[in-house]
């Protein structure tokens, strides 16, 4: 056991290279004590998995305050996956999803809990072993004399190599050339980073999810994430008892962003919300996305609990003009 979370995350650093699939967890504030080793993983591309448990600083009460510290925590350039369960299901599925990811792009993926989650009791489903997919990152076939350790398509990603079979890498933070040497050629180290942004931002539609409900015929939308859909879900349901046509898109993951989807909700309703259990974060996103194709608004608060479907309602009631 780790003695603290900077320990912990270059532990699991290490047993990736090693080749295990390697997880670590903690809840708010000691994330931040693992950026440096998030900006160490992103650099030398390392596939783990971090789950962050969200809460207001030290106290067990929700939050999700940390959304943008997950995407922007780190030094130098690089391109986050965060994966955002609302379920104490989903939490077992995305983690499944979470680690996929981590091993095809070679890549810190964050799973973005809160208090809410991990302290709720609901039925679980696990399905038997041989019916969950895994991915398993791909091994070179060179010898170790021919092989380049940071080799690969100008948005892909190069083969790996067991730590301790003969492959001797350097994995430095510091810019590097293909051999893992430390180099500072301003083209190569340009093309080392638009590789490693590039392998996640152009394949976001292979990795992005979101989920839809009643958007069909909406006239206004809700955009949630985490557990905040739920009451969303439900204070969509309520609108619409009340004659106002209200829909959900639930964000399976929050970065890279989903914009696509999130400009097709905006391009079809006159105005969406964003749901935040913060002071508002990802609704800056939100805003971007939605510029010219649709009104915003925020319902937000970051006090401790998730939102009722009540609040969400009445939050909408009072801002559709």
């Amino acid at each position: 056991m780790c003695r603290d979370e900077l320990a912990s995350i270059y532990a699991c650093a290490g047993a990736s290279l090693a080749g295990a699939k390697a997880m670590t967890a903690t809840a708010s504030a000691g994330f931040n004590y693992m950026q440096e080793g998030f900006g160490y993983c992103y650099a030398v591309e390392i596939p783990i998995v971090v789950l962050d448990v969200q809460r207001c600083r030290g106290e067990n009460y929700a939050s999700q305050a940390d959304v943008m510290q997950m995407r922007w925590g780190a030094s130098g350039d690089y391109e986050a996956i965060v994966v955002c369960p609302s379920s104490v299901q989903e939490l077992y599925d995305y983690t499944i999803w979470a680690f996929n990811l981590a091993q095809e792009y070679r890549n810190p993926v964050i799973i973005m809990s809160e208090t809410t989650i991990a302290l709720m009791r609901e039925r679980l489903d696990i399905p038997k072993a041989e019916d969950i997919h895994l991915v398993n990152r791909r091994y070179t076939a060179a010898a170790p004399d021919a092989y380049l350790p940071f080799r690969a398509e100008p948005l892909g990603c190069p083969d790996a190599a067991l730590l301790g079979k003969g492959y001797h890498t350097i994995y430095s933070l510091n810019p590097h050339d293909e051999k893992g040497g430390i180099d500072w050629d301003p083209e190569d180290f340009d093309n080392l980073y638009k590789r490693v942004t590039g392998k996640i931002i152009e394949n976001r539609s292979k990795i992005c999810r979101t989920e839809r409900f009643m958007l069909d015929d909406a006239e206004y939308a809700l955009i949630a994430y985490g557990s905040e859909v739920r009451p969303a879900v439900e204070a969509a349901e309520i609108a619409r008892d009340n004659g106002i046509k209200l829909g959900v898109l639930k964000l399976c993951n929050v970065w890279p962003v989903p914009t696509e989807a999130i400009m097709e909700v905006c391009k079809n309703v006159s105005k969406v919300f964003t749901v935040e259990m913060n002071i508002g974060k990802y609704c800056v996103e939100v805003e971007r996305i939605a510029g010219g194709l649709c009104r915003t608004g925020r319902v937000t608060k970051n006090r401790g609990l998730v939102h009722t479907p009540a609040e969400i309602f009445n939050s909408v009631k009072e801002n559709l003009r």
